[in-house]
């Protein structure tokens, strides 16, 4: 017989699965920046340079990630709210 939880946890953290991915892109675009280095071998420029803009992307795209989750948990509470009003647009006058 299982004892019920003195406390309800809830879903668990919205940022997790994102972090997670942002960490899974930056350690891919680093692998293949290391991998497509033209120091340690010659090779087709066309190549080298599809290697460094893709694994460039992948590097961006997970640190865009992580920063947008380490924004949401560091955030100041109520900041999105306010910035959100402060934006110029048909309703905000």
């Amino acid at each position: 017989m299982s004892r019920p939880s003195y406390e309800d946890h809830g879903a668990g953290d919205p940022t997790a699965v994102p972090a997670a991915l942002g960490l899974g892109l930056l350690s891919v675009g680093g692998w293949l920046l290391t991998t497509t280095r033209p120091w340690h071998k010659p090779g087709n420029p066309l190549t080298l340079g599809l290697g460094w803009t893709v694994s460039g992307a992948l590097l961006l795209s997970g640190l865009v990630l992580l920063a947008r989750c380490v924004r949401t948990v560091h955030g100041a509470p109520g900041a999105a709210e306010g910035a959100e009003d402060a934006l110029p647009g048909p309703g905000n006058g």
